[in-house]
Parts: C-alpha cells; structure tokens; sequence
C-alpha cells in the first residue's frame, strides 16, 4: 500500500495521529527533503529505507513507488497533500498500475499561519470566503491575477508568491485597492524559525525584499480583524436577552 502522509506544515508536531501512526510501522519513505522537518523521520522505525525526493523526477518517483507497492511505501508531502502537492499526477500512475494507495491529510500552511498570526478568515461582513492561489510567474495561473483580486471582500492568501509580491503590489494598486491595505507575509509558519512580518500593500515589499524561501502572503481587509456586524449565531441569545430586560 502506497500513504500519501501530509506532514503539516512545519512544526513536527502538527503532523496527524493517523500520519504519525504510518510512519511509525513503515517500511520505506519518500519524503519532500527540501520542505519536511527531518525530525518528522525519527518516528520512522530504525534501519528502513527513507529516500529524499528532491531533485526526482516523475519517472523516477514513480518507479520508486511501483517498486515498493507490496511494502508500507509512505511519501511524505508538506502541508497537506490537496494543495500544491502534486499527488493529482502521482495518482494517475498509480491507477492505471493498479496500484493500491491512501490519502492522509495534514495541516497546510494557510491554516498554520492563521494560528501563528491568531486570526480568521471569515469575518463578519467583512469576508466570507477563502482563496487560496499563486501569483503567476514562470508557472502558468488559469486564473489571471485580475479577477483574483476583483475579489475584494475575500480573504487572499499566495503560495509560491514571495518572489512576485512587487507584481502583486502594482495590480493591486492599479485596481484601487487602498495602499493601506493589509498584507502580512509569515516566513516558514510554524516552524521554529518562523518570522511574521506585518504591512500594508504599500510597505511590505521592503520588509520581505529579502525572503527567498518558504513564505506565505495573507492579503485583504479581513487582516484587520474587525467585524462590520456581529455572528448571527451569537446575537441571537443577546437579542433575546434584551428583550426580556
């Protein structure tokens, strides 16, 4: 059986239980060397085989996979493996070989950084809806960086961004978003040299200019964390309370 495992993304310990349980019985890993905590690896059992990916290429991965079928083979993704993972096309292979597998998923980098910055996405009259996407660079983006940012009462979060947050900037200025518009950019979340730097549109290309790693762009109004109108869910009782005053 082939695990694909999400090893969340960055501290070790929001790995999954199920995750860590795989890892534990393995017989062969396959892990995202450039991107997976190695400390992850010491849940491994000792003297099995775990094979960094980094540098394979899809023939090689696949070979890779198709030799170890009959084994407990885990590849170990960052993150979770629905986002940017590439597993779409390592799924292909394995079903046109027939080949058993299971998905495991992890905590991706959005969801990590929201816990390391404290906030939320859907805020009240502010955004009630999450898009999670990439500034087009050297890879092709269907969806072109205008109608993203038409977007405005949502909550925008980038991967894969940092080397284009300028490119960013100058659409999102063109389009009449306010210079003062938050954007945060948060280094490696969750890891333990996690760095979170706080600016607007305007500023935060200086703040990060130096960032050419793992980094994640959070954009949008919603940053401000403040709602336009309470829950409904929760006003509901305060209403009725003050009714009966």
């Amino acid at each position: 059986m082939i695990y694909f495992v999400g090893a969340g993304c960055g501290d070790v310990d929001l790995i999954t239980v199920k995750g860590m349980k795989i890892l534990q019985k393995a017989d062969v890993v396959l892990y995202t060397g450039s991107l997976v905590p190695k400390e992850l690896l010491s849940w491994c059992p000792k003297d099995i085989l775990i094979k960094d990916s980094q540098g394979m290429k899809y023939p090689e991965i696949f070979d890779f996979l198709q030799k170890y079928q009959n084994k407990i083979c885990v590849r170990l993704h960052t993150g979770d493996t629905s986002i940017y993972s590439t597993i779409a096309k390592q799924i292909e292979f394995l079903d046109t070989q027939n080949i058993q597998y299971q998905v495991i998923p992890g905590v991706s980098a959005a969801f990590g950084a929201a816990a390391s910055l404290g906030i939320e996405y859907t805020i009240p009259g502010v955004s009630q809806t999450v898009v999670l996407s990439r500034v087009e660079g050297k890879t092709l983006n269907p969806e072109k960086l205008e109608n993203i940012l038409s977007l405005k009462n949502s909550s925008l979060v980038f991967y894969l961004s940092i080397l284009l947050l300028k490119k960013l900037k100058q659409k999102a200025l063109q389009m009449g978003y306010s210079p003062d518009t938050p954007c945060w950019v948060i280094e490696k979340a969750t890891w333990q040299d996690e760095k979170i730097y706080k600016g607007t549109i305007s500023n935060i290309v200086d703040q990060v200019s130096h960032i050419k790693g793992v980094a994640l762009i959070l954009f949008g109004d919603f940053l401000n964390q403040k709602e336009k109108y309470s829950s409904h869910l929760y006003l509901k009782p305060l209403i009725k309370e003050m009714n009966n005053k």
